[in-house]
This record gives structure tokens, sequence and C-alpha cells, in this order.
């Protein structure tokens, strides 16, 4: 076979990536999608099958009104898709379909460009289904792809460590910083240099939140109600009432005495709470409210106890000790068996494979995003801990972004709005039907 001519610049220049960009941060729990420089849409990724045997997709999550026994069937795992078939069907009815929000309808993806983010160490083959999709399955007319990660560096980040800002109004990424991403599937850690991974120092922990909210699952139900079938009431329970703690054993003691006595300060400041768990035949929902043992002692007393048959019918969740134990798993996974160092050490493990002066940035320009990084007490045990550990020559500064879900969402829609930069990391359709996906995996890694 004859070797294929050389391209000549004419057809360089005649390949332009289609102007229209959507991004897509495509997480295992939610998608951010949306266009560049408009507003990020938070996405259920997840299709359902409530109690009445329903089926829900995407965005139609909003509605369902009894999440009892709902089952969920999700594309990723571990943060990397492995479904295609049900990405696919997300994809299709949050984005393709005509019933799809304005906001995020992708009228023809030929004449869009798409941006999708992944996580960190992908293996090949589910890359390149990704590639395949992406250009074969829709034909977006551009496409970029990278780790979500390194998009962080990219936001207006030097406000949040209070350096000078850019006196240039060049949009560029920082120089350094080292992104802590604590989210559903996994927490990574990725020191980025202007915009790019630095590979050998990427170190992750097989935890997030959905071991959070399953850990949560079998406490609750070993000790009170069975809830291992209530995935999504509990992951709200999560959200509601976990904390981080800064002093386990000190909260281990507080918690048994509250359960017995009652918090003798504040109400505000008791550990100990009770959660009403929802129920739709009386179309309440789930709520929160402080503890009260001589109630709960009423209650066992039936119609004799004189409360009110609203309060009897009540099922109750006290939520002592459950709430700091299951994020504690963060910091220290070997409380459960598990050989993998915790949050601090991995940041310390990270940092320690650059030279010393390189290391000394990279403890200054800490930056934590994801949604586990929203429970309360978290920065601060993080901060209490690296503090203990870093180097006593160096700068420790963490900092959590403005918008810890959305961070990566927004950092690729600042990107987009460098056109130059982004010519350079976008394949267009025409390249990947000539190259192929191997191609397109090389060029996404700077390999070709």
């Amino acid at each position: 076979m004859a070797p294929k001519a050389a391209r000549t610049v004419f057809e360089e220049v005649s390949w332009k990536i289609p102007d229209k960009t959507f991004i897509i941060d495509n997480g295992a729990y939610t998608m951010k999608a949306g266009y560049a420089s408009v507003d990020c849409n938070v996405i259920p990724n997840a299709i359902v099958k409530t109690r009445d045997n329903d089926i829900v997709v995407g965005s139609e999550l909003s509605t369902v009104l009894n999440w009892n026994e709902a089952v969920f069937r999700r594309p990723m795992e571990k943060g990397f898709i492995t479904s295609w078939e049900t990405q696919r069907e997300i994809w299709d009815r949050s984005f393709f379909d005509a019933k799809a929000d304005a906001e995020v309808k992708i009228e023809d993806a030929r004449d869009t460009t798409l941006i999708l983010t992944e996580a960190p160490n992908a293996m090949p083959v589910l890359q390149r289904n990704t590639d395949e999709m992406v250009m074969e399955e829709w034909g977006f007319g551009g496409y970029m792809k990278a780790i979500g990660p390194t998009f962080n560096a990219w936001n207006e980040i030097q406000s949040l460590f209070g350096d000078p800002l850019a006196q240039s109004q060049e949009i560029k990424p920082a120089d350094c910083v080292l992104v802590v991403d604590s989210s559903f599937s996994h927490t990574t850690v990725t020191p980025v240099y202007r915009g790019n991974p630095m590979q050998r120092g990427i170190r992750r922990l097989d935890f997030g939140g959905k071991q959070i909210t399953s850990l949560l699952k079998e406490l609750v139900s070993e000790r009170q109600i069975n809830m291992m079938d209530e995935t999504y009431i509990m992951n709200e329970i999560k959200e509601s009432v976990c904390y981080v703690s800064n002093n386990f054993n000190k909260d281990m003691e507080r918690t048994l005495k509250e359960r017995n006595w009652g918090h003798q300060g504040k109400a505000e400041d008791g550990i100990v709470l009770d959660y009403v768990l929802p129920d739709p035949n009386a179309n309440r929902q789930g709520f929160t409210r402080y503890h009260d043992p001589e109630m709960h002692k009423k209650k066992k007393k039936g119609a004799l106890s004189g409360l009110s048959a609203e309060t009897l019918s009540e099922d109750v969740l006290v939520m002592g000790s459950e709430r700091f134990h299951a994020p504690e798993l963060l910091f220290t996974p070997g409380d459960i068996g598990v050989r993998e160092p915790g949050i601090p050490e991995m940041i310390k493990q990270s940092i320690s494979v650059f030279p010393p002066g390189v290391q000394a940035v990279y403890w200054a320009n800490i930056l934590v995003v994801g949604g586990n990084s929203l429970l309360r007490g978290f920065m601060e045990r993080l901060e209490t801990e690296l503090r203990a550990i870093a180097p006593d020559t160096c700068v420790l500064r963490l900092r959590r972004a403005q918008h810890p879900i959305e961070s990566p969402w927004l950092g690729a829609s600042r990107l987009a709005q460098n056109r130059e930069h982004l010519n350079r990391v976008t394949i267009s359709r025409e390249e990947y039907l000539e190259h192929g996906s191997g191609w397109a995996g090389r060029r996404f890694m700077g390999q070709a």
C-alpha cells in the first residue's frame, strides 16, 4: 500500500473545530454539563427503578417522590465508565432528546466541540471505548479529553490563596497546584503544572462518598433499622448529619453519655441527633431534630405514652457515633483493614516525589474539590493533620474551591475561552477518522 501523502498546510487550516463548545464533567454521581461561558447544570448520572416500577433517567430523578427501595443503575465503577450502554442512555436522554433542557441540549454534535473529563489513570481500553463513542456514535465535530483535576488549574485560584492577581488579560492555568479531589467513587491527589498532570505524583484512595454511604448503611442496619436497600435515603442522611471529627475518642465518649442522658449544654452543640425517616404516605420528608432520650422511653409505652399519633408513627434513627464514624474512612482507612494511606499521608507521598524546591510550591498551593470536602469538619481535620506532617521549612496553604462540585467544569469553561490553546489540544472529527482511536489516545497524552 502506498504511503499517505503528507498533509498540506491548507488541509490543516481547513480542519477547524466548531466554535460551539459543550463541556461534560462526567462524574460517577452527577454530570456537570453545559455550554462554555453559560451556567453549569448538575444532572444525576444514574437510571433508577422506583418502588412503583417506574424508570427515570438523569434529570428526571427530580420528579421522584417515593425513594423507598429505589434501585440505582450507574454506568461507572470506581470512577471509570464501564457500561456505555447505560451511559449512552443517560446522555441521549439528557443531551440529545427532543425534551432535553434547552441549556444542555445538543442540536447537532457535528457542529459542536466536546470537552470531556475522565478520572486519572483510566485503562487504555476504557479510554478507547470513550473516544469511539464520542467520535463514532455521536460524531462530535471537535473533541478534547483530559483528567478532571487538571481543569481546576484554569480557575482564578490566586484569590483563594491571597496571591496578587495576574496583570495579563491572557487566560492561562496556574503554574503549580496540588488538587485533592474527594468525590463519589474515590479520592485522588494530582499535582498539576501549568495545566498538565504530573503523572508520577498522582495518588488514589478507593474511598469516596459511595463508600461512606455504604458503611453508614451497615452501621445503622446492624444497630437499629435495616436500611441496606435504602441507598438514596441513607445518602440524604449522610449529607444532612455526617461530619469529620477532630477528636475521635472524645466524640465517642460524648456520644455514649448523650445517648443515655441527653446533651447537657446547648442543644445545637450535641452530637446525638434524631433523624425522622420520610413517609411518602403522609407526604413527609425526612428531617433532623435534637435527641430526647425521655421521648424515646415514652414511645415504647405506645398509646399510654401521651404522645401524639403522628409522633408515635414516626420511624426514627438515632444518629450518634455513626455521624463521624463513616467519614473517618477518608483519614484512617486502616480502621477497617484497608492497607492504604489516608488523605493526609497521600498528599505527603505525592509531594515527596519532587525536588525540595518544587515540594515547597505544592505544599503552599493545595486546592481541595469534590463533594466530600463539604462535610463539616473536613477542611479543619485535613489542615490539622497536614500541619503535623508537613516540613517545618515549608509554608502550608490549604483552600477549598469556591464551588467544589462544579470546579472542574468551571475550569474547563474558562479554558474554552482561550481559543488558541483549545485549538492546540482538540482533535477534529476529520483527524479522528483519518488516524483512529489509537492515535487519539496518544494525542490526548501528548504523544502524537
